[in-house]
């Protein structure tokens, strides 16, 4: 827009309009091309918008349809939606606006076909298929509630509070018009739960520490969504008031070698009152059974002693084993001389092992190797006189 002189003058290209006014009032919408007017008290003035798939404000659409309605017919497409609708305006034929109740929205339809599809959701809760391919539910949150539920998951339906169906695996879309919609997803798959240390007194008196790990599982969703808020928590708590009263009327010795009782206690517990949240518990077992320093000390001492013991009986039943396997040699080689002849030779063959060198004198008067032989290792017996049998 220029001004020089007298004159006025003003280029509108393809994609725009010019709204022309004198003095603050609309005189035309100006189509694309040059506008110039003689204007020498500088009376008009033009504002040029875009117009190629492009809102209005609203408030200038309506003013144009009271005041100057055959452009506004011709310019505007004005979409307006009741308190239980809502409008899906397409841009030649590709939905791009989604207008929630009781809104007014105007849209440019110069340059571009404008469609509008208005949808009573009073006595329609759910989205129709092919809404719902026309719509981006991130863009929609306000009017529509979208989820969706995998394989392993079941939908529950709340509107208004009330618990209305179960859904399948799938995409859901909910008409949240004039109503609250949640759809709450639960996990049908057996969950690790995992109960942290918490200081338990024994009946002897005596603070410990356990720990455990269960598997849970949601069985009915809908019994678990009405009977508690949070499954998971409430097995938590169940869990613990198990354990406590399973350890508190146990000695510690007791606990120590009851390991597996202890779990077949808490899950009985806990089995009959998960069932009553739609939930059922598969393993429970004891991780740990965590003692305080100075007990733990002592039982290191007592398993040590226990140790030191056993080790001291194997030694002595081995001593036993070996003196009477030599017992029932001696015997052996007291009535047979070739098997003590025999075991002579081998013991001399263990000393020769053991000898760098031997000196071999065979003289007169030596008596050669077997003088050797007799005197140098004897396994005889000597009779009363001193004298070899």
């Amino acid at each position: 827009m220029r001004k020089y002189g007298f004159w006025f003058d003003v280029v509108v290209r393809d994609d725009e309009r010019g709204f022309l006014s004198r003095d603050g009032r609309f005189v035309r919408l100006l189509p694309p091309g040059r506008f110039t007017s003689f204007d020498p008290a500088h009376q008009l003035s033009v504002e040029v918008v875009k117009v190629v798939r492009a809102e209005i404000a609203t408030e200038r659409a309506l003013l144009m349809q009271r005041t100057h309605r055959p452009v506004a017919e011709q310019n505007f497409e004005i979409v307006q939606a009741g308190p239980t609708e809502v409008a899906i305006v397409s841009f030649d034929g590709e939905p791009k606006h989604l207008v929630p109740p009781n809104t007014t929205r105007a849209y440019w339809k110069a340059l571009t076909s404008v469609d509008v599809e208005l949808i009573d959701t009073e006595n329609e809760l759910r989205v129709a298929k092919r809404y719902l391919d026309k719509l981006d539910p991130a863009r929609s949150a306000g009017a529509i509630a979208f989820a969706v539920v995998e394989a392993h998951e079941a939908g529950l339906l709340m509107v208004d509070g009330e618990l209305k169906e179960r859904l399948p695996p799938g995409r859901h879309a909910f008409w949240q018009v004039g109503r609250s919609v949640k759809i709450t997803k639960v996990d049908l798959r057996p969950q690790p739960l995992e109960v942290t240390a918490q200081e338990i007194l024994t009946k002897d008196r005596v603070g410990i520490r356990v720990t455990l790990t269960a598997f849970t599982k949601v069985t009915d969703p809908e019994k678990a969504a009405l009977a508690t808020a949070d499954v998971s928590a409430t097995l938590y708590r169940l869990i613990q008031f198990a354990i406590r009263e399973a350890v508190a009327t146990r000695t510690l010795d007791e606990i120590l070698a009851a390991r597996d009782t202890i779990d077949q206690e808490v899950r009985a517990f806990v089995s009959e009152r998960a069932r009553g949240l739609g939930a059922e518990v598969g393993e429970i077992g004891v991780k740990d059974v965590i003692l305080p320093g100075d007990v733990r000390e002592l039982l290191n001492k007592v398993v040590e002693a226990e140790r030191v013991a056993k080790a001291n009986l194997i030694r002595r039943q081995e001593e036993t084993a070996a003196t009477r396997s030599l017992l029932n040699t001696s015997k052996l080689m007291e009535d047979n001389p070739l098997l003590l002849r025999l075991k002579e030779l081998e013991a001399l063959e263990k000393l020769v092992e053991k000898v760098g060198r031997i000196d071999l004198h065979a003289g007169s008067g030596t008596g050669g190797f077997e003088a050797l032989l007799q005197n140098l290792y004897s396994l005889g017996r000597a009779n009363k006189d001193g004298k070899d049998e």
